[in-house]
């Protein structure tokens, strides 16, 4: 696609455009403060993909940069899907110099398996040796505390 630019300045992103997709378009980040999604990304490897100096999708990979990623916040504006932007991203994901030579790199998916299946990813080898804290609701005013 011409125009497209791949960048993990954090400089460049439009947080605020990140911030409104994710607060009130996803499920999994639905009215995530701005102040926490700021430390997020403040500690994560960003990804802004951007066209015509517009972003128009963004990931971020919580990472050690030696053993273990955590893909993670992956969007694609809805008038840009369908278009290879989520491909391009990935190659651009799993070709950083800070992801090389890990031995684990996860992420959770209710929807893409079959993108994430096209990079190597598969369900858990051992799932019965995954555990999680889970709190789905940590964002709503109604939520207990963690």
């Amino acid at each position: 696609m011409d125009g497209l630019r791949i960048s993990t300045d954090k400089n460049e992103l439009d947080i605020p455009f990140i911030h409104s997709f994710l607060s009130k378009q996803t499920p999994w980040a639905k009215h995530i403060p701005l102040e926490v999604l700021r430390k997020a990304i403040d500690h994560s490897l960003c990804f802004g993909v951007y066209l015509d100096q517009r972003q128009v999708a963004f990931c971020r990979v919580i990472t050690d940069s030696a053993t273990f990623a955590n893909l993670v916040d992956v969007f694609v504006t809805p008038e840009y899907r369908g278009k290879g932007i989520s491909k391009v991203l990935m190659n651009a994901v799993l070709s950083d110099p800070q992801l090389q030579g890990l031995r684990r790199f996860t992420l959770a998916t209710s929807n893409a398996h079959g993108l994430y299946e096209e990079y190597g990813f598969k369900a858990l080898r051992y799932p019965d040796t995954y555990m999680e804290r889970y709190f789905p609701d940590i964002y709503t005013s109604d939520a207990p505390s963690a």
